[in-house]
């Protein structure tokens, strides 16, 4: 049981929450809307979708989401241009044990498709991936459950015999819906009590998750 992995991308894979953080701070001020880092805090691991409802209904009439939105990713190419995107420790060691154990590999990211593409490409880590979903195209993103849901049916598993790795409440919300085992590795987000009850396990760090996938299966 349990030999399915459905890895989260921001986050997770990559170290690029911060990135984001900061590009949303960036296009605040260039459009003078003040402090937006408690909404940037509601809208990790959503969609576009979801944040542009969230924008358009705290601001006013004259807001313009693709206006901030094309300052956000100005400021996130410039930034991965020059740095590149950075990818968390434990990554490829995480990734190359589940390979050796036979583990399915999928991702269920809200970013579009071509970032994940792009991202892992660059990272040379595509190959580790069955099976890729984004939620570029699905009305509702986490944390319901229609990505993972879609995840698991395209990978074949039940999704109560897999695990979801994520950093977010809304995505631990989302894995816990769809009737996953939720591992949750924090990264902007503390733990709360929530997440405890809704998780599988919390770890540290993915090489913290390599042991507890050890163990569990020894």
């Amino acid at each position: 049981m349990g030999k399915t992995v459905i890895f989260d991308l921001d986050g997770v894979i990559f170290d690029s929450e911060q990135v984001v953080r900061r590009g949303w701070q960036y296009a605040a001020q260039k459009l003078q809307l003040g402090d937006v880092d408690s909404l940037f805090l509601q809208c990790v691991g959503t969609n576009h979708i979801f944040t542009e409802q969230l924008l358009q209904k705290t601001f006013d009439a004259q807001f313009s989401y693709e206006e901030f939105r094309k300052y956000t990713r100005e400021y996130f190419y410039q930034y991965t241009g020059a740095y590149g995107l950075p990818v968390k420790p434990g990554v490829k060691e995480l990734m190359e044990y589940l390979k050796t154990e036979d583990y399915r590999i999928g991702l269920a990211s809200s970013s579009t498709l071509q970032y994940i593409l792009n991202g892992l490409r660059q990272a040379e880590l595509i190959h580790y991936f069955d099976v890729i979903v984004s939620g570029e195209n699905l009305q509702r993103s986490k944390p319901e459950p229609d990505i993972y849901l879609q995840a698991c049916k395209k990978i074949g598993v039940i999704p109560a015999e897999a695990y979801a790795i994520e950093d977010s409440y809304n995505g631990i919300r989302s894995a816990s819906r769809a009737g996953m085992q939720p591992i949750m590795v924090p990264d902007l987000l503390p733990t709360t009590a929530e997440m405890q009850a809704l998780c599988r396990c919390i770890c540290q760090d993915l090489f913290a998750v390599k042991e507890w996938l050890a163990a569990e299966h020894a």
